[in-house]
């Protein structure tokens, strides 16, 4: 059975931070962790199966999104140039008239706390929703199991970047949700790293290096705080849904591609 939990919508916090450097992150792990996980896309054609599954299907995944996300079509996900390129594009398949692609490493790689870089260019244009996110290994409920946003992009809001924690207590149904936003101004014409560092106190989102989100361990309840178990990547490219498409789809974009340099996972040694 596919897996479609997902957040239906977000609100843009208060307190927005603008940011407008070029990436400025080291590829180099620190003195004091280890990559325990990567993958930097060198190859061509298909993500590598050995790490990467897909989810797939065309019914909204809770969000009303209007794509088909389809499994190993190179037109829709595919190593290129040194990026995985995440391409939506604008076509009739199975009753949805968009495809996209959405990869997960559910079943290949999962963690407990560490650090999370993903360095990529967004796509841009209204209708589309990049993210990379995570959720639970062992995943039986939404929210009450966790998801942590790292990087959310709606294209009819260029340049304002998300980060978002749903848990139980605090989720966007009963407006509780905990989330920020800093605005980068070439999102979608430079390449940036979205980080999260993950730890059994806190949770901290950076752009570049400046963080912007942090969600602090403070209730030690798994209401509030069910990020202590294994959590697996997913990244994706949403076209339309309540949020993504809260403004339409300007059909005109398509296609769009959502660029991948790395995803790098650091752990303490």
């Amino acid at each position: 059975m596919k897996i479609k939990f997902r957040n239906i919508i977000q609100l843009c916090a208060a307190g927005i931070l603008v940011l407008s450097v070029a990436s400025c992150a080291s590829n180099k792990a620190g003195s004091g962790r280890k990559l325990v996980w990567s993958d930097e896309f060198n190859g061509k054609g298909l993500p590598d199966s050995l790490k990467w599954n897909y989810d797939v299907g065309g019914d909204g995944y809770g969000n009303q999104e209007a794509q088909f996300y389809t499994k190993k079509r190179i037109e829709n996900g595919r190593m290129e140039g040194g990026n995985l390129v995440i391409e939506a594009r604008k076509e009739n398949w199975d009753k949805n008239k968009y495809t996209s692609a959405r990869l997960l490493t559910k079943g290949k790689f999962s963690f407990q706390y560490g650090t999370v870089e993903v360095k990529a260019k967004l796509p841009k244009g209204r209708g589309t929703w990049p993210a990379v996110w995570m959720m639970s290994e062992n995943m039986k409920k939404w929210p009450d199991d966790g998801e942590l946003d790292i990087m959310e992009h709606v294209g009819f809001n260029q340049g304002y970047i998300h980060a978002s924690v749903h848990t139980k207590k605090y989720n966007h149904i009963q407006g509780t949700q905990k989330t920020d936003t800093l605005i980068v101004k070439d999102a979608s014409e430079k390449f940036h790293v979205y980080k999260v560092d993950w730890t059994p106190e806190k949770i901290d989102v950076y752009i570049d290096d400046k963080k912007f989100f942090t969600y602090e361990n403070k209730e030690k309840t798994y209401e509030a705080w069910p990020f202590d178990q294994p959590y697996f990547i997913i990244l994706n490219l949403a076209v339309g849904g309540f949020w993504g498409g809260k403004e339409g789809i300007d059909d005109s974009i398509f296609p769009q591609k959502y660029y991948i340099d790395y995803v790098r996972v650091y752990q303490n040694k």
